[in-house]
């Protein structure tokens, strides 16, 4: 009687296991520019934060010195709704809501705000960020960027 409740083979799904917050550290971002002949910094050396306190919810603050040479200071909120598991490793996909400041062609260097999307990759210690920074004429340089991540906990 009980096997016609349940299709033949199948098996209960096993209760997924609790998140534990989990807390990054960040020496920056590389970033790999569309165009190569104007001379912008790819090696943006800084310290960043992440804070995951949800397979899907993440924050992020941090400062490093951007492209064009000047300070930059970012605050974040990270949407990761997407999730595989690809050998052993963790990876999400979904967008971050980021403020930015210290860029000289954009609002004069002041704060501004851009989603962007977002993929992540993460092992049991170490991890990458990888955003697409659109090109905005007169604004921004567009670039891959790869932000590399200890998990400190």
């Amino acid at each position: 009687m009980v096997a016609a409740w349940h299709p033949i083979g199948a098996r209960a799904k096993e209760p997924a296991a609790p998140f534990s917050q989990q807390i990054w550290l960040s020496p920056g971002l590389y970033s790999r520019h569309f165009d190569r002949d104007k001379g912008l910094r790819d090696a943006n050396p800084g310290l960043g934060v992440e804070i995951a306190f949800a397979p899907d919810h993440a924050v992020m603050v941090g400062t490093y010195i951007n492209s064009n040479d000047a300070r930059s200071r970012y605050a974040a909120y990270a949407w990761r709704p997407l999730h595989w598991q690809v050998a052993g490793l963790d990876l999400g996909a979904g967008v971050i809501f980021a403020a930015f400041d210290g860029y000289p062609n954009y609002r004069d260097g002041g704060w501004f705000v851009a989603p962007l999307p977002l993929v992540s990759l993460e092992g049991r210690r170490l991890g990458v960020n990888l955003s697409l920074i659109p090109t905005l004429p007169g604004r921004t340089d567009g670039a891959l960027a790869f932000q590399f991540k200890l998990r400190l906990n």
